[in-house]
């Protein structure tokens, strides 16, 4: 067995570390499961290290002793402060690093010594020099430094043998940058790029920290900014509301103490709009956009010549940042991998090629189709009015699940007092050319001029299962419905009828209620459920006998489920988790089918929501 060469992406606001198991990229989980590791340094008061999430807390309450995007310093000739200490660039860069390699050795039980590191595309020698560097100093041996988009295409096209062109969208936390990249006979290379090493997340954070800082003085005469504790907070917020904007219409803005007057505490209370914050980020997008341009023209290339377009870092969540794309581009951009982990995968794809390892195609879960509602096209999305009804897109094809996102919608009429949410899914802007695959009715509504907003909200898990939830926004009133998928819909709307059929043909052949036949039966597999079972919680049924059978295997299903998920749940959410489960297994054992199916509804949307 060859030697693991790691691949790792050391970027300004996250990195992670990856390899490739059973022929696929994995990346590395920390001991809580999560894979990412924030790029950010500190020490406590008492002089010790800090990495990742204890240094990112710590930021907003001691940032004169915490270092983040230290990215966006890399090649340059200078010391930063930590605490009393001054380090270079790479020696911060060395500590995330060497957190990285010591997750990584955890897991594969020796130390880890070679890596493919990967840096954008744009970066300079003296950059990659320091990167390089940084590698030494954590005690890795750099094998490859390797283009980000290049990495990014690697995990796409691991095997690709034909000559497509790619163009790789990169909007990270600190920097941006955007290649072509040909592929030609398996041979990757840049054909050209553009970037910018002050253009990313952060930036998106500092538009909206600096608006809620201003809405903040004017109401209080006390602008936060000036305290650097209150600053740090605020910006954390800020963060924390723009990932939220990325999946919903809106956000409400809580941070208390944010600061004092006249002895007094003032709290942050604010809310804010998706389509708000679309207009601070707007300049910087436009600013994005541009270096697609100057990129396709470097490459000599149209639009229309480009293969694939593929989104990589957490920024490119932004909504706009997709519809503009798309729109620029004439063709959606693929997402199917989760863009903040793609180019650690990626170096892990690297890694393998040069260490000879076979690696196969990335295998990912996606929504096929986009859903969305009917609605009122014209200057807005809005219920009633005029019937030039289109298709409102709120779940895109192709998006990662489990996935939840969310619209606003409004009101066409003064006093409207009900609205129906009907849900489509399909391609086509003309939402009678797309299926129709449920609706429900919103009933009791404020009776309010028209534009009263309604917020309709999808959420939709890894088993295809789609709830959607129409909400009041001001009132709170809210409806809910859940859809199965097509496929699994059909698919219990078929065994029910086939089950009907056998039982009227049993009994007209032998005059006997099938529950009660003691002979033998058509041998007939139900879902691949065995019609006897050494589990001492399935009830051994006489042969024939169905009922209770399909509801205890889906329950214990469900069980062992929750059992596996419950040493991962929150400390809040583990008490109820077992309660449930408990309550479950003891009505399967008393064949309660009723009480069963009651109990496996309610520990589902338990399940959906923790997992969600």
């Amino acid at each position: 067995m060859s030697e693991v060469i790691v691949g790792i992406d050391l970027g300004t606001t996250n990195s992670e570390i990856a390899i490739i198991r059973d022929g696929q990229p994995y990346v590395l989980p920390d001991e809580d499961g999560d894979p990412i590791l924030p790029s950010v340094v500190g020490l406590t008061e008492d002089g010790r290290l800090l990495v990742g999430k204890a240094a990112r807390n710590q930021y907003s309450i001691a940032p004169d002793r915490t270092i983040k995007s230290i990215k966006r310093r890399m090649g340059e000739d200078i010391k930063v402060k930590l605490g009393d200490q001054e380090l270079r660039p790479q020696e911060i860069s060395a500590m995330i690093l060497r957190a990285l390699k010591d997750r990584a050795s955890r897991e594969l039980g020796y130390e880890v010594r070679k890596a493919v590191v990967t840096v954008p595309a744009y970066f300079n020698d003296g950059q990659r020099q320091a990167t390089i560097e940084a590698g030494t100093l954590a005690g890795l041996e750099v094998v490859r430094i390797l283009n980000e988009p290049t990495a990014a295409s690697l995990v796409y096209d691991p095997g690709q043998d034909g000559g497509t062109r790619v163009l790789v969208y990169d909007l990270g936390g600190g920097t941006f940058d955007v290649s072509v990249v040909s592929n030609e006979s398996g041979v990757v290379e840049v054909l050209a790029s553009h970037g910018d090493t002050q253009l990313g997340g952060d930036d998106f954070d500092d538009v909206l920290t600096n608006s809620l800082a201003e809405k903040f003085a004017a109401e209080n005469g006390i602008d936060p900014r000036k305290d650097r504790v209150s600053h740090a907070r605020l910006q954390r917020a800020a963060e924390n509301a723009k990932k939220k904007l990325s999946d919903h219409a809106f956000v409400r803005v809580e941070e208390e103490f944010l600061a004092e007057k006249d002895g007094v505490a003032i709290h942050l209370n604010v809310e804010v709009s998706r389509e708000e914050y679309e207009a601070l980020i707007s300049p910087l997008i436009d600013r994005t956009l541009d270096c697609v341009q100057r990129t396709l023209d470097d490459a000599k290339l149209t639009a229309a010549q480009i293969d694939r377009v593929v989104l990589v870092g957490g920024s490119t969540r932004t909504p706009m940042v997709i519809r503009l794309l798309e729109e620029r581009l004439g063709r959606a951009p693929h997402r199917e991998i989760n863009p903040d982990l793609c180019v650690a995968m990626g170096a892990a794809v690297q890694g393998a090629i040069i260490a000879g390892d076979k690696i196969g195609s990335v295998l990912v879960d996606i929504t096929p189709h986009t859903l969305g509602i009917k609605a009122v096209g014209g200057s807005g999305m809005s219920f009633f009015g005029e019937p030039e009804f289109v298709f409102a897109r709120i779940l895109d094809r192709g998006t990662p699940l489990p996935a939840s996102r969310s619209e606003a919608f409004s009101t066409m009429v003064d006093n409207q007092a009900e609205v129906r949410i009907e849900i489509y899914q399909g391609e086509d802007e003309d939402v009678s050319l797309n299926n129709r695959v449920g609706e429900f009715m919103v009933t009791g509504l404020a009776r309010v001029k028209r534009g009263n907003q309604i917020v309709v909200q999808f959420d939709m898990t890894l088993d295809g299962v789609l709830k959607v939830t129409a909400r009041e926004k001001a009132s709170g009133l809210q409806k809910q419905v859940t859809i199965e998928s097509n496929s699994n819909t059909y698919a219990t709307r078929d065994r029910e009828a086939a089950r009907t059929r056998l039982n009227d043909i049993w009994n007209r052949s032998f005059d006997a209620p099938l529950s009660e036949q003691r002979g033998t039966e058509p041998d007939i597999d139900y879902d691949g459920i065995p019609e006897q079972t050494d589990d001492p919680m399935v009830p051994n049924l006489e042969p024939g006998a169905m009922e209770g059978q399909r509801e205890s295997i889906v329950a214990l299903a469900l069980i062992e489920k929750t059992e596996r998920l419950l040493p991962k749940a929150a400390e809040e959410d583990r008490p109820e988790l077992e309660r449930l489960s408990a309550r479950l297994r003891d009505a399967v054992a008393a064949q309660q089918w009723p009480v069963v199916a009651a109990m496996t509804a309610e520990l589902s949307d338990v399940l959906f929501y923790i997992e969600g």
